[in-house]
């Protein structure tokens, strides 16, 4: 796989390197290296060493080799299942976990556990790589998902995210109090032009998205808000509720560093409801706030 950059002027006198790790967060440092070190990486022309420093204006052509194919292995990793049956289960992820394998994160992630808890079963559902998932959280989003254990249960499942009537709500702590305290974020939402590491509300090219909010209490400079998904855009809510100027607090991604004692986001989705795909019954689940979100509400309703 091929791939060109330019050197912008403000990149004049960045080391390659730094350069490659800032436009590129797909690719580790390491890997970076070792692309370096194989002549994958041509600046002009030449092959690139990391600490060259750029131009403005300079071309740097990188021809990524495929990598290779990794099956994800099981292995044992407790879960907090609130629901299980032949077809699907209800899973309450920590923060903390990846949902699938990715580089940098190829063992330890909700799909290695579920391998390991349901065996054989979920072999092909989803991929390869994604084996049960219908949707995902991000790494240091808490709270509850739904993984397929059959065929026809990921078919049903995916159809009702598609459709809508898969009901998600989420709990979030922001950064001041939006105004209105209740509303509609309707926003496309994609990759952001400069910053491959996020997302972005309102970009050309970008996907539907729509957020309801609703705030449930107030603080000084913070809010505890409710937020349900109409659709699931990566980072959908932490974008946003940023677009708004009230970024979900401890995310430092979207600009929520605050003075809490947040190791990350402090969002958790609390609530999901779904058709059960073979049964037709309407079901409804929900789990507490994880403890350092509500510890950190509870400090700020003392104060």
């Amino acid at each position: 796989m091929e791939r060109e950059l330019t050197a912008a002027p403000e990149d004049a006198g960045l080391r390659l390197d730094a350069f490659l790790a800032e436009r590129l967060p797909d690719l580790s440092r390491s890997r970076i290296q070792q692309l370096l070190e194989q002549g994958c990486i041509l600046v002009e022309g030449k092959p690139g060493k990391k600490n060259r420093r750029l131009n403005p204006g300079e071309r740097i052509h990188l021809d990524l080799p495929e990598p290779a194919e990794a099956d994800p292995e099981p292995e044992e990793i407790p879960l907090d299942i609130l629901f299980e049956d032949a077809e699907l289960l209800v899973i309450n992820k920590p923060k903390g976990m990846v949902v699938h394998p990715a580089p940098g994160h190829e063992s330890g992630t909700l799909v290695n556990a579920l391998l390991h808890h349901c065996g054989d079963s979920l072999s092909g559902i989803g991929g390869v790589k994604r084996p049960g998932i219908v949707h995902r959280l991000d790494k240091d989003t808490s709270g509850l998902m739904l993984a397929a254990k059959t065929d026809r249960a990921h078919a049903s499942l995916a159809a009702q995210l598609g459709d809508h009537s898969l009901h998600r709500v989420y709990a979030a702590l922001l950064i001041g109090t939006p105004r209105p305290a209740e509303g509609v974020v309707d926003l496309p939402v994609g990759r952001h032009p400069r910053d491959r590491k996020k997302m972005a509300a309102g970009v050309p090219g970008g996907r539907s998205a729509v957020t309801h909010y609703r705030v449930l209490e107030s603080f000084p400079g913070y809010s505890y808000a409710e937020c349900v998904l109409e659709t699931g855009r990566t980072h959908q809510i932490r974008v946003h509720m940023a677009s708004l100027g009230h970024p979900v607090a401890g995310d430092p991604l979207y600009g929520g560093k605050c003075a809490l004692p947040l190791s990350s986001q402090c969002l958790h989705a609390r609530e999901i409801c779904f058709r059960h795909p073979v049964t037709g019954e309407n079901m409804t689940f929900s789990c507490p706030l994880p403890p350092e979100f509500s510890a950190v509400l509870q400090k700020l309703r003392e104060e």
